[in-house]
C-alpha cells in the first residue's frame, strides 16, 4: 500500500519519534548527528532535536525526530527500540503520543526542502526550480 506524502512540514505524531536515555557523555550536537546518521538510514528526516532531561530525570538528554513518512518512523521504531545503536545503554524510542483529534493547518516546505524531498522519493538530483507554464491546445 503507497503512503502520500505531501510537500508539508510533516505534523502526525505517526511521523515522530521520541527517543530517551540518551547518554550524558556527548554534547546535544553529537548525539544529534549520532541520531542523524542512524536513523536516516530509514528515509528522509525532517528534524532531529535534541534536548536536555528535565532536572528531575538525572543527567542525559531526549530527542524529539520527525520524518516525512509514517511507515519510515514506524519501521525506525520498531528496529531501533531497547538497542545501543551508538552508545553502551539501550535508546527507548516511542511514536509520538499527540492526539489524532488535533488538527494541524499544513505549513508549506521552503523550497530547498520541497527539493530535497523530490530527490530522495524521485532519485534525480537535478531538478529544476524554475515554473514552465503550459498550454493545452485543441485539435
Amino acid at each position: 500500500m503507497a503512503e502520500l506524502v505531501p510537500f508539508a512540514v510533516p505534523t502526525g505524531s505517526d511521523k515522530t519519534l521520541l527517543v530517551w536515555e540518551l547518554s550524558s557523555g556527548p554534547t546535544a550536537e553529537a548525539l544529534q548527528h549520532s541520531l542523524f546518521t542512524v536513523f536516516s538510514h530509514f528515509g528522509l528526516l525532517y528534524s532531529v532535536r535534541v534536548f536536555p532531561n528535565a532536572a528531575v530525570a538525572g543527567p542525559g538528554f531526549y530527542a524529539v525526530i520527525k520524518f516525512y513518512s509514517a511507515r519510515d518512523a514506524h519501521r525506525a521504531q520498531k528496529a531501533c527500540n531497547q538497542k545501543q545503536l551508538f552508545q553502551k545503554s539501550p535508546v527507548k524510542i516511542r511514536l509520538g503520543t499527540q492526539h489524532k483529534a488535533v488538527q494541524h493547518n499544513a505549513l508549506a516546505l521552503n523550497s530547498s526542502r520541497c527539493q530535497e524531498l523530490a530527490n530522495y522519493y524521485f532519485g534525480f538530483n537535478g531538478w529544476s526550480k524554475r515554473i514552465i507554464k503550459g498550454h493545452y491546445h485543441s485539435l
